[in-house]
């Protein structure tokens, strides 16, 4: 081989080792990081349940049944003061919007009868419209209602659409109504 022939292998044997090396770094750090990032995640959930609970010393999680790997999944979490008692459900649900899923997070006092409040951890709806579900003004619509009233106001609800956004407040008000009727069902 000419001198000429064996540049282009040589460049290509570099970037193998190096595509390599880098592989191998990012193998090393996934493991210790992905622990830390997991209690990071369960930290900043129960500071937000915290948030909708306030009254709640500790959050017990419901676990679900086991799946094909062995591992079981938090349903929702009993919300209960400093004697152990339960004066609540908090939760966490993934719900279709208008633009893609969002979660949210809520909780409902322990008779069922008036949701304590909701919070929006992620979406995809449009910004300027949907993305208003974030707003303070929309998520004050969701604290210490009868959940009986937990509708839309055209609907017969006390919760106001968003203007231009009824898609994603709808959604957001069905996975509030679809999770607790869940935690209900499974308190029975």
């Amino acid at each position: 081989m000419t001198e000429s022939n064996k540049e282009p292998l040589v460049i290509i044997g570099k970037l193998v080792l190096i595509s390599v090396l880098a592989a191998l770094l990012l193998g090393i750090t996934y493991i210790p990081t992905s622990a830390q990032l997991e209690q990071n995640i369960i930290a900043a959930q129960k500071e937000i349940l915290g948030g909708l609970m306030p009254a709640a010393q500790n959050f017990e999680p419901v676990m679900g049944a086991e799946n094909a790997e062995g591992q079981r999944e938090i349903l929702y979490y009993r919300g209960v003061d400093d004697s152990g008692n339960i004066i609540g459900y908090a939760f966490f649900k993934e719900h279709g919007g208008a633009q893609g899923p969002l979660v949210v997070a809520g909780a409902v006092d322990a008779s069922f009868s008036n949701v304590l409040g909701m919070d929006v951890l992620s979406h995809e709806e449009t910004p300027g419209l949907g993305s208003k579900i974030t707003t303070a003004d929309f998520r004050g619509q969701f604290k210490d209602i009868p959940l009986s009233q937990l509708a839309l106001s055209s609907s017969g609800g006390s919760i106001d659409a968003l203007t231009g956004a009824t898609i994603s407040s709808q959604a957001v008000v069905d996975a509030m109504n679809e999770k607790i009727g869940e935690i209900e069902d499974a308190e029975a």
